[in-house]
């Protein structure tokens, strides 16, 4: 599924363009300035950024097609001298911005150099970088980060279900996205879907798709996440958090390979790997009811579980040093230094947030500390 980054000052415009791309197929992320967005396309393989500015648009080697409010040849011709693919004003014409974004992700506007070069004087593009879709390291020595890793490398090859529980902040994604990586599925999609995020009334139609006319929303014909995974793999996230009538009708996808989109009684075959994730006690849902155990079964063929961060309190000064590299060079400081006393103190909190809240503190600590961070800093500001 295309990743889509929007980029836009506008809290309007941001929503209002998620609501209408993630209708259309598209899995989309939003950010309000340079440095959030920065942030996601480290985390993020965007396949395109819509920006409202081009000098702002992170310089990753992704694709951008510019959305100006500025209807000008001036803004037109700086756009594409900053890389756009495309240079659209606001307000924007859907049409003609899905129609550009499918070229840009099709690969279809690159030896043309876009539409908008195509549409105007030739100038002289900025170059950028090509894009290196790499998934982040698991950083950490302990024995129990270890096994994760074993496990990893023994059950990835093969097409096993998985089910990876952890609490919140361990980084189950990112166990997910490395199962995926080292599979022989690593050249097809890597589909998500937050189970927790999705009303119960909706979920159906997000995983299986609907028909034209399915329901009083339904415009169009949409294919659901199974389908879009076909011949990858598709994450469920937070799967303990759906409703017992889905999990039905995902047992049953499980169980035949076979999909039935919303307002149609025909099977659709897809070839899918699932791998699924969850910070609660399964064995205990099922027991409260909560959860099928049939189902339990079908995902579980192989269980990984990915240790909080209070259990491994080893590898904290390795993903200090990650972390403070990271997001200095972020914000364009030299790395700053951790006093020993420091990251003694930063191993004895015991981060019920994990590995997010770990690097939310590095964040805050390089922010207010001085030229070092120091244990004083560690006390006053966690």
């Amino acid at each position: 599924m295309p990743k889509v980054l929007i980029l836009d000052r506008s809290k309007s415009m941001r929503n209002t363009l998620r609501e209408r791309l993630e209708y259309e197929g598209f899995s989309t992320e939003a950010a309000e300035d340079d440095t959030a967005a920065s942030e996601l396309c480290r985390r993020v393989p965007f396949d395109v950024i819509l920006s409202d500015s081009g000098d702002r648009v992170p310089d990753g080697g992704v694709p951008f097609i510019v959305l100006s409010s500025e209807a000008t040849i001036d803004s037109a011709v700086e756009a594409v001298r900053s890389g756009a693919r495309d240079f659209l004003t606001k307000p924007v014409d859907m049409n003609r911005l899905l129609k550009s974004i499918r070229r840009v992700v099709d690969g279809s506007d690159a030896e043309a150099g876009g539409a908008a070069a195509n549409s105007g004087p030739a100038v002289q593009r900025r170059p950028r970088r090509a894009r290196a879709v790499q998934v982040q390291e698991i950083i950490g020595t302990s024995k129990s980060i270890g096994l994760v890793r074993q496990l990893i490398e023994k059950v990835a090859p093969c097409d096993a279900r998985v089910l990876i529980t952890g609490e919140n902040g361990t980084g189950k994604e990112l166990v997910a996205r490395w199962l995926h990586a080292k599979s022989p599925r690593a050249a097809a999609p890597f589909v998500e879907v937050n189970c927790a995020a999705i009303p119960s009334e909706l979920i159906e139609s997000e995983l299986f798709g609907h028909e034209r006319g399915a329901f009083t929303s339904a415009i169009k014909q949409r294919k659901g996440k199974f389908e879009q995974a076909d011949g990858g793999t598709l994450f469920m996230d937070e799967i303990g958090d759906m409703s017992l009538a889905a999990q039905a009708k995902v047992l049953r996808a499980l169980q035949e390979n076979k999909v039935s989109r919303v307002g149609s009684d025909k099977d659709i075959d897809v070839d899918v790997r699932v791998i699924a994730a969850t910070n609660k006690n399964l064995r205990e849902e099922i027991d409260k009811g909560n959860f099928r155990e049939d189902l339990y079964h079908r995902i579980g063929v192989v269980v990984v579980r990915v240790p909080a961060l209070r259990e491994r309190a080893e590898d904290i000064p390795l993903l200090v040093d990650h972390f403070v590299r990271t997001i200095c060079a972020e914000y364009g400081l030299p790395p700053k230094p951790v006093e020993p006393r420091a990251l003694r103190a930063l191993q004895e909190k015991p981060w019920t947030g994990n590995i997010r809240e770990l690097r939310n503190v590095i964040e805050r600590l390089i922010i207010l500390s001085d030229e070092k961070i120091a244990a004083a800093d560690v006390e006053c500001y966690c």
